[in-house]
């Protein structure tokens, strides 16, 4: 199917004898119509037949110059990706929560389903302009989704997939009304607040999580009565991540309705968790949510940490830059970061974003789950606001600190590449584990990661990577692809779309049902080929996964960066000014003296 052009084959030239130049009208009429009916039969058989090539068309030699590439073409290829994703789930699991392609069942989250593939892909049917697909979703919104239900669901999980697709939905169907459009009998197609009736039904439920003595919400509430559930493992604690990860979806909610009660809910979530004044800014991944205090001292960015950070400078720019205090907490974290998870790998150096599973003061682990392959992108996007980084040098702010955050983020996305080319299928691990020195080499130590990963057998780079047998498996994970959209936009870099195409590549190749008739699987064992399927098809692989290939692959005017914020689920926000209503409703605390670490040189 993932073939440059559909149809390689020239039209058949149809050779006539000095006897046919005789034939009547009708004649000549019928030889017409069996043409027309072979080229349509033909047509229809290689549309459903063209995916079955072996190695799914992969890149030739010749296709690595510029010259040949031809990024939109590639686009399409991704929406084909979609598309077959779409149909399969459609004919065997429509309106159900998850979908298992290789069994061609669906299974539901609620009695009723939440629309939990259908709602987190609105908008990436919207941005791909897929207006029968759309049609069918806003159908089954109108007829069959509803949240009152008897089921206790993750705040969190609920928040930036359903909430998030919900109002990213309605922001891109009224700034941008020509895409996807719908027919005036479509189903829906009159109720122009479908989308933000949903989302604000769902965010007055979600409302009851945060009913807590400390008002940071519980990892869990039931649909039907809002009430908060504790989180099973420990009553007393949420993950930080989660209780700091719900602020972009509320605020903008905020704004939609003039409702201020979302947004104060939100910050406050956020000023429990800063005054606590952790130490560098960097933040454990348990919090309790009665006394707001942390539990614990694990900290990471990986799973409950990551988009703690990540919301932080997105917040910054959620609201025009006019709450400073984030961009301060952001700053302050990025530099902890520095100081004290990375290190570098043996004998490549590669840039390493490790972990402190015993605090600031315990020992570094070398491991990286693929969650924290968020982070060049959002350095990246950090360091310049989303503008490109050569109009962001011709800008007073630019200084020394903001090259070396940026060089941070190359060597970084370096990082995360490797984790794709070490595995025999190109499809990363959850996990990755790096050989480092002990102790571990500090931030400003010498290094220079190999740039041209060669993926045969032996070679001295794969040394550096420990892929540990419980956490060989993929689960068609966003981010690296996440921080590759944002690393081209502001770098321009081609590199990193030359990256990119090489994982979907792999995804078409090794991640395929039937050849992508039966969609796609995430997998229990990237590392063998051919791999071990999982028989699941997260809901990500349509909200996030394909949406960063596809504006990975186009143009630059597709969601500019200087304009929307993306949320932790890749679902599109708008910027903008507060406004009199809205204001930052609360101030930091006094910080503590900073920690000296011997991982890092000012």
């Amino acid at each position: 199917m993932y073939r440059d052009k559909q149809y390689d084959h020239p039209p058949l030239i149809w050779r006539r004898s000095k006897w046919k130049r005789g034939l009547n009208c009708w004649a000549l009429i019928l030889v017409l119509i069996t043409y027309t009916f072979w080229k349509i039969s033909k047509r229809n058989f290689d549309q459903e037949n063209m995916i079955n090539r072996k190695n799914w068309d992969r890149l030739s030699n010749s296709e690595k110059h510029e010259d040949n590439k031809t990024w939109l073409e590639r686009r399409e290829r991704v929406k084909e990706a979609f598309t077959m994703s779409w149909d399969a789930y459609r004919q065997y699991a429509w309106g159900f929560d998850e979908f298992h392609p290789i069994s061609k069942k669906g299974s539901q989250m609620a009695p009723k389903g939440m629309g939990w593939i259908i709602v987190d892909a609105l908008d990436t049917m919207i941005l791909m302009n897929l207006t029968s697909e759309l049609s069918q979703a806003r159908e089954w919104l109108t007829n069959s989704l509803t949240y009152d239900q008897d089921q206790d669901v993750n705040t969190f999980e609920i928040t930036i997939r359903m909430l998030g697709g919900l109002l990213s939905a309605h922001y891109l169907s009224n700034e941008f009304p020509n895409l996807a459009p719908l027919a005036e009998d479509d189903e829906g197609a009159h109720d122009e607040d479908l989308y933000l009736e949903k989302a604000k039904d769902l965010a007055d439920r979600i409302m009851g999580a945060f009913d807590t003595p400390s008002g940071l919400p519980y990892a869990s509430f039931n649909l039907k009565t809002s009430e908060g559930i504790p989180s099973h493992d420990d009553p007393d604690v949420s993950s930080t991540a989660e209780v700091s990860s719900l602020q972009l979806e509320l605020k903008y909610l905020s704004k939609l309705t003039g409702e201020s009660f979302y947004w104060e809910a939100a910050e406050k979530a956020i000023k429990i968790i800063d005054d606590n004044k952790s130490l560098d800014g960097l933040v454990p991944i348990y919090i309790n949510i009665h006394s707001g205090k942390f539990k614990g001292n694990n900290i990471r960015l990986g799973s409950r940490g990551d988009s703690y950070y990540e919301y932080l400078i997105k917040q910054y720019l959620q609201t025009s830059k006019e709450e400073p205090i984030y961009e301060e907490m952001w700053n302050e974290a990025l530099e902890g970061i520095r100081k004290h998870l990375i290190t570098y790998s043996e004998p490549s150096r590669f840039t390493v974003l490790g972990e402190r599973p015993n605090g600031l003061t315990g020992e570094l682990s070398p491991k990286m789950d693929h969650l924290v392959c968020f982070v060049p992108g959002t350095i990246a996007l950090a360091a310049t606001g989303g503008i490109s980084e050569s109009e962001a040098k011709k800008l007073p702010y630019w200084s020394k600190k903001k090259d070396e955050e940026m060089r941070l983020a190359r060597e970084l996305m370096l990082t995360c590449w490797g984790m794709y080319k070490v595995m025999a299928t190109g499809l990363a691990p959850e996990i990755a584990h790096f050989n480092i020195k002990s102790p571990p080499l500090p931030e400003s130590a010498q290094h220079k990661a190999p740039e041209d990963l060669v993926d045969t057998e032996e070679v001295e780079w794969k040394k550096d990577f420990l892929i540990k047998v419980n956490d060989n498996h993929n689960l068609q994970r966003p981010e690296t692809i996440e921080s590759l959209f944002y690393m081209w936009r502001i770098t321009g870099d081609t590199i990193y779309r030359e990256w990119g195409w090489e994982i979907f590549n792999s995804f078409m190749e090794y991640a395929s049902i039937n050849k992508g008739l039966g969609g796609f699987t995430s997998l229990s064992n990237a590392e063998i080929i051919p791999p071990t399927p999982r028989d699941n098809m997260e809901s990500f692989w349509l909200a996030e996964t394909l949406k960063y290939f596809y504006l990975l692959f186009s143009p630059n005017d597709l969601i500019p960066l200087d304009q929307v914020v993306l949320n932790t689920e890749a679902h599109p926000l708008p910027r903008f000014k507060p406004g009199p209503l809205f204001k930052t409703g609360w101030k930091r605390k006094s910080r503590m003296p900073k920690i000296r670490s011997n991982n890092y040189k000012t």
